[in-house]
């Protein structure tokens, strides 16, 4: 028996985690720890309807619950909660894991408790107190060891490699990639981290010829270069993780689709305005930041003396442009 959680074998066990895609990417490794450690437990994961897609296929998911949190809103939402959460109870699991560490979320573990409910110990609005047990992760920086901890509470090890079991994704439809591409996502809705408009014109100008294809979401419209293919609010999550996969190069601002790219590509330069890369950058340490007027590998983040000028968006763009026609697009 394991004497961190009280239980041996778990037959069931419940991952809460609906939100946000950069977290739903970060809980990844630690959900595949947890399979690989009980494979014959029966793993479900709670998970907003707009994340699901990256569950698709996943071989440590056995089911993929929805928490439809759009439907709560409002005062006919408040109305639906009961009958939901009866049904939520009934999935009575042995062991519940709340990586989201909210009230709601702990509540919902609360509901669905069959045996143990275990929370971070930095969880927010009183959640912590209703926890059988709280891993402690004072001392774990990034997300990705936060969750980490909270596996490592309940008894699995935790051996390299870690695993970020992301599905292939889909083509967009009549995209081409017979050529070399970088993909820029310039725009994020965390506040102060976005590129400008004019920003962007120039990491395009400056990679001419160099094929760039924009994608993401943008609020205001975008004027299109002659190399710039631009899928700014026309590709579905599948179908980013799918150019993600085949570019030569991710530009990214820090938001959710550069923590998957990171989890599919070493080839990768994220952009840090005020965010600590210590806590959201990239986890892979073969990927770059530009942040501050410097350009560093996060293996050197702490390591001052190594990184690298890097003045404006002009020179980050020469230094993309140099990688990928040199073809010297991975670490």
């Amino acid at each position: 028996m394991n004497p961190a959680s009280g239980i041996e074998h778990p037959a069931s066990i419940l991952v809460i985690k609906p939100s946000s895609l950069g977290d739903v990417v970060h809980t990844l490794p630690a959900v595949a720890l947890l399979k690989r450690h009980w494979p014959a437990s029966r793993l479900t994961w709670l998970v907003n309807p707009e994340w699901a897609p990256l569950l698709a296929g996943n071989p440590a998911v056995d089911e993929v619950a929805i928490f439809p949190r759009g439907e709560f809103r409002g005062l006919a939402g408040w109305a639906k909660i009961p009958r939901w959460g009866r049904q939520i109870a009934a999935r009575k699991a042995d062991l519940v894991l709340d990586f989201q560490g909210l009230l709601r979320s702990a509540l919902i573990g609360r509901l669905c408790r069959g045996g143990r409910l275990v929370g971070l110990s930095d969880a927010r609005e009183g959640a912590r107190f209703f926890y059988d047990q709280v891993a402690e992760v004072s001392g774990a920086r990034h997300a990705v060891d936060r969750y980490l901890q909270l596996v490592s509470a309940v008894g699995v090890p935790i051996p390299p490699p870690l695993e970020w079991p992301l599905p292939a994704g889909e083509a967009p439809a009549r995209f081409a990639a017979t050529a070399p591409f970088v993909l820029l996502h310039p725009f994020s809705r965390g506040d102060g981290k976005s590129l400008s408009a004019a920003q962007v014109r120039d990491f395009c100008a400056v990679l001419a010829p160099v094929r760039v294809v924009l994608a993401g979401r943008a609020e205001e419209p975008v004027e299109a270069a002659e190399n710039v293919t631009n899928l700014l609010n026309q590709t579905t999550l599948t179908e980013l993780i799918w150019l993600l996969r085949r570019a030569a190069f991710t530009v990214s601002v820090d938001s959710g689709p550069m923590h998957i790219a990171a989890a599919v590509t070493t080839s990768l330069l994220s952009i840090h305005t005020w965010s600590d890369p210590a806590k959201v950058g990239p986890y892979r340490p073969e990927a770059w930041v530009w942040k501050g007027g410097v350009r560093f590998q996060m293996s050197d983040l702490a390591r001052p003396e190594s990184h690298l000028p890097c003045a404006d968006i002009k020179e980050a763009a020469r230094w993309v442009k140099s990688r990928v026609q040199s073809g010297q697009t991975s670490a």
